[in-house]
């Protein structure tokens, strides 16, 4: 009768358990900087995707108005030194600026996680070779690099995308290499290969899904850097070319007008600022919602 009772007890003091979404839930909107964050991305994503019907004209069109118009009831942020509307070129610079930055996340991480887990899991002289060819990558800054890549290729979204995608590759491959050293010394990895699991197997089908949670946080990171960097690059002249609607380009065709109409360059410097702003600070919550030690309990 004691043992029933003490064996109850231990029952009833057990801890309910807990789903891992709800506590993921919990973690990453427990922060107002990262709800606010994600409000933005959901407003960005909208505008881009509504583009056609928020749009008031052709932000192509010129002489939708008079030269450098300043604010007003028809252009609610004026027109540029063409006549276009300003306000429509910031919506259709949404999509400019988030197919940039998810095609060249996409691109950059399948090769880079594609050879960080061939390095990580090969080891010796193929791990030498793939990490020291990034490494020589990393010496160049990101918008450097994708600098020299797009005077060489020239401008246009196409060859803007491959060159962020090359400057952003070994930011993945190291990331992805040092996780799948640590995940491959796991027992149920080494239980795998004991059974027949093939290498390929192994890596794509038991180690790269244990390596998401730090590679989500680091795409989401990359997104806003991407952004700037697209930004900048149109800024100088060799990226989205015109009449594309490009945040950076804009920043560069008003930044001469800035004493007679600055809303010209600060309208998009602003749209730019809290887009990678908002990716920055879901990322961040990403990173404590996701990394088990940083979450806590519920």
């Amino acid at each position: 009768m004691v043992e029933e009772s003490a064996v109850m007890m231990e029952f009833q003091e057990a801890s309910p358990r807990v789903s891992e979404w709800r506590r993921f839930r919990r973690v990453f909107l427990s922060r107002g900087v990262v709800v606010f964050g994600l409000v933005v991305l959901i407003i960005l994503f909208l505008v881009a995707a509504l583009a056609p019907w928020l749009a008031p004209y052709d932000p192509y069109k010129p002489a939708t108005g008079k030269s450098l118009e300043q604010p007003n009831i028809e252009h609610l942020l004026g027109t540029d030194i063409l006549g276009r509307d300003t306000l429509s070129r910031i919506i259709y610079g949404s999509r400019t600026a988030l197919m940039v930055g998810f095609i060249s996340v996409i691109i950059a991480s399948i090769f880079g996680v594609t050879l960080g887990i061939i390095a990580g899991y090969a080891g010796g002289v193929t791990n030498m070779l793939i990490m020291r060819t990034m490494d020589a990558l990393l010496c160049f800054p990101m918008l450097l690099l994708a600098l020299v890549v797009s005077a060489v290729l020239g401008g246009g979204i196409s060859n803007v995308i491959i060159a962020l995608s090359v400057a952003t590759i070994p930011g993945y491959a190291r990331v992805t290499c040092g996780v799948t050293m640590s995940i491959k010394e796991n027992d149920f990895i080494l239980a795998g290969r004991a059974m027949g699991a093939s290498d390929t197997r192994t890596m794509f089908r038991h180690i790269l899904p244990n390596a998401f949670p730090p590679l989500i946080v680091l795409m989401t990171m990359q997104l806003g850097a991407l952004i700037l960097a697209e930004a900048g690059l149109s800024f100088l002249g060799i990226g989205i070319e015109p009449p594309g609607a490009a945040w950076g380009a804009m920043v560069n065709d008003g930044y001469r007008y800035l004493l007679k109409n600055p809303v010209l360059s600060f309208a998009p410097c602003i749209a730019i600022m809290l887009v990678v702003f908002a990716f920055n600070m879901v990322g961040d919550g990403l990173r404590d919602a996701l990394d088990p030690r940083l979450r806590g309990l519920l």
